[in-house]
C-alpha cells in the first residue's frame, strides 16, 4: 500500500494469524481465522498478514478464504525468496482487493553461515530476485531481511537498497530474536534513513520480537525515528516470547499523542472484545495484569488508589476502561428469547456465523437456557466460539456418555460415539478419576495415540450454574494440538474438547498423506 498522505500516520500491520499462529498450540482452522480477520477489520487494522500460503493445504485456503471475504484491509501473504513460495502467496491473495505479498530472507552472519551457507553476493541476488517476482504479480511487496537487528549495518543497506531498486513498495526492518534495545534499534533505523538511497519512496516497516520483554518499547523508538508501520499481534501472541502487543503500541500512541505525535486507524473500543475472541480460540488466556486488556489493568485495590479514584478517577487511570472495549457483564436473553434476537446479539458482539451454525448455536442456546436461569454475553460468545471451532466433516462425534466417581470406588467411563459413516460405536475404561476414565474410553473407540499435555477447566461466567470451559492440548507425533469445549457440565466439556482435538489430529493425519511434496522448499519456517 502507498504510504499514508498523513506523515504521522501510523500503518498498523497485524500478523496475528501468521506469526501470532507459530505460537505452540495457538493453530486455528479456516472458520477460527476467518471470524478473527472479521474482527481485525472490524477493529481498524491497515493489514492483515494472513498466513503462510505453502506451508500446507489448509494454510493456502485461509489465506485464500480471507482474500475473497474480508473487506478493507490489505491481505497479505508470506514467502521465502523461491519461486514456489512467491507463486503460493500471489495465487492466495490474488482475489483480495488490496493484495500483498511480504517476501523474506535472512541477512545475518550467523543465519547465512549456519542456515542459507549462501554468501553476501548470494543474498543480495536472491532477495533482488525474490522481489522482482513478487513484483511481477502484485504491486505491493514487502520485503524483509530476517534477523536485521543482528545484521551487519553496512550489508544490510546494501540489501535493503537493492530490494527498494528491485520494486519493495514496504521495507520490514525485523528483529527476529527480540535481541535489540530501543537505543540500538532506533539506531539502525536512523542508519539505514541515513544511508539507504530511495528509502523515502517506501514504507519503514518494524517487526519486533519480546524476548528480553522490549519489544514494544524497540517499536515505538522506531517509530520516533520514522517508521510508519509497525508489526504486532493481539495479545502479542507468537514464537516464544510472542511479538509485540497491537493493544500495547496503540494504547501507547494513543495516549502519549502529546509526546510522539503519531496516530493510527485503530477503533481502541474493539481492542478488548479482540482480545477475548482470540483467548477463546487459542485458549492462551491473558495473563491478569496484562497491560490494556489484563483483568487488573482497571482494578484498584490499594485504599490510597481507591480514595484517589472516588474524587476523580484520572488521579490512578490514564486511560478509561471503555475506551479499550471493556464493558459490563450484561443479561441480555432468555429461554423465551427468539432466533432472531439470537441472530442480532450473536452479530453485535462480533460474529459472523453461516446460517447452519447460527442454527446449531440457536439449538445449544435453548438447551442452555433450560439448564440456566440467566444467560450472559460471555455464555453466548463460548456458544458462538463453539461452533467456529467445530470442524466440518469430523470423523467421530459424541452420542453420549457416563461416568462414575466417588471414595472408595473404581473410577469408570463409558461412551457412544458416532462415526462419520452413521455407525454408532462403545466402548468403557478405568482410570484415575472421571476425566482420565473417559479420555481413556475414548481412545479405546477411536484408536488416538495422542498424549495429554496439558488439560484445563475454568468458569466462563461467575454465577453456581456458569457454563465451564474446558481445554485440551495433546501431542502426537511430535505436533502438538489444541482444542476447547464448554458445557454447564464440564465432564461432558471435557469429553467435547477431547474428542474435538483427536479429530483435528485425525484430519491433520490425513492432510499430510494428501500433501503434495513437489516443488516445496526445505529451508525452516521463520518468525521474520
Amino acid at each position: 500500500m502507498p504510504a499514508p498522505t498523513d506523515p504521522n500516520r501510523v500503518i498498523v500491520f497485524d500478523t496475528t494469524l501468521r506469526d501470532g499462529e507459530q505460537s505452540p498450540g495457538c493453530s486455528m482452522n479456516q472458520g477460527e481465522k476467518l471470524e478473527l480477520a472479521h474482527a481485525l477489520a472490524a477493529l481498524g487494522v491497515d493489514v492483515i498478514e494472513a498466513g503462510f500460503p505453502i506451508a500446507s493445504p489448509g494454510d493456502f485456503e485461509s489465506v485464500q478464504a480471507i482474500a475473497r471475504q474480508v473487506h478493507g484491509p490489505v491481505i497479505c501473504g508470506l514467502a521465502r525468496c523461491n519461486p514456489a513460495d512467491i507463486d503460493r502467496a500471489a495465487d492466495a491473495v490474488a482475489d483480495a482487493a488490496r493484495p500483498r505479498v511480504h517476501v523474506f530472507l535472512a541477512t545475518s552472519s550467523i543465519h547465512r553461515e549456519f542456515k542459507l551457507k549462501m554468501s553476501r553476493d548470494e543474498v543480495v541476488r536472491r532477495a533482488v530476485e525474490g522481489v522482482k517476482r513478487a513484483r511481477d504479480r502484485v504491486e505491493d511487496v514487502e520485503f524483509s531481511p530476517e534477523d536485521a537487528a543482528r545484521t551487519e549495518l553496512d550489508f544490510l543497506a546494501e540489501v535493503v537498497e537493492k530490494a527498494v531498486e528491485a520494486g519493495a513498495t514496504t521495507l520490514n526492518i525485523p528483529d527476529t530474536v527480540g535481541y535489540a534495545v530501543p537505543s540500538h534499534y532506533a539506531g539502525i533505523i536512523r542508519h539505514l534513513k541515513q544511508h539507504v538511497r530511495g528509502i523515502d519512496r517506501c514504507v519503514l516497516s518494524v517487526h519486533c520480537h519480546d524476548d528480553l520483554g522490549l519489544a514494544v518499547a524497540n517499536s515505538l523508538a522506531a517509530l520516533t525515528e520514522g517508521a510508519r508501520q509497525v508489526e504486532c499481534t493481539v495479545n502479542g501472541i507468537g514464537e516464544r516470547a510472542g511479538n509485540t502487543s497491537l493493544e500495547e503500541v496503540v494504547m501507547a500512541l494513543h495516549t502519549r499523542r502529546d509526546f510522539y505525535g503519531l496516530s493510527t486507524g485503530i477503533d481502541t473500543r474493539h481492542l478488548y472484545p479482540v482480545s477475548r475472541k482470540l483467548s477463546n480460540v487459542t485458549g492462551m488466556q491473558v495473563q491478569r495484569n496484562k497491560a490494556i486488556v489484563g483483568q487488573n489493568a482497571f482494578a484498584h485495590e490499594a485504599g490510597i488508589h481507591q480514595d484517589g479514584m472516588l474524587k476523580e478517577r484520572s488521579t490512578y487511570e490514564i486511560m478509561r476502561p471503555e475506551d479499550v472495549g471493556i464493558p459490563a457483564t450484561e443479561l441480555v436473553l432468555g429461554k423465551h428469547s427468539g432466533r432472531h434476537a439470537l441472530k442480532q446479539r450473536v452479530a453485535a458482539l462480533g460474529y459472523h456465523l453461516t446460517d447452519d451454525q447460527l442454527n446449531r448455536l440457536f439449538d445449544e442456546f435453548k438447551r442452555l437456557a433450560d439448564r440456566k436461569k440467566e444467560i450472559y454475553d460471555a455464555d453466548l460468545e463460548a456458544l458462538a466460539e463453539n461452533q467456529l471451532q467445530a470442524g466440518t466433516g469430523s470423523v467421530w462425534a459424541l452420542e453420549g456418555f457416563t461416568s462414575t466417581a466417588g471414595t472408595g470406588s473404581q473410577t469408570s467411563a463409558a461412551v457412544a460415539l458416532r462415526h462419520q459413516d452413521g455407525s454408532v460405536r462403545r466402548d468403557a475404561a478405568v482410570g484415575n478419576g472421571p476425566i482420565d476414565a473417559l479420555f481413556k474410553a475414548i481412545n479405546r473407540v477411536t484408536g488416538a495415540q495422542v498424549k495429554v499435555v496439558d488439560y484445563r477447566v475454568r468458569s466462563v461466567t461467575q454465577d453456581m450454574d456458569a457454563l465451564g470451559e474446558a481445554q485440551v492440548e495433546v501431542e502426537h507425533a511430535g505436533r502438538r494440538s489444541r482444542a476447547r469445549a464448554v458445557s454447564v457440565d464440564v465432564v461432558e466439556a471435557s469429553a467435547l474438547a477431547y474428542l474435538e482435538v483427536v479429530n483435528r489430529v485425525a484430519s491433520r493425519q490425513l492432510r499430510d498423506r494428501l500433501k503434495p511434496t513437489d516443488n516445496v522448499p526445505t529451508e525452516v519456517v521463520p518468525g521474520a
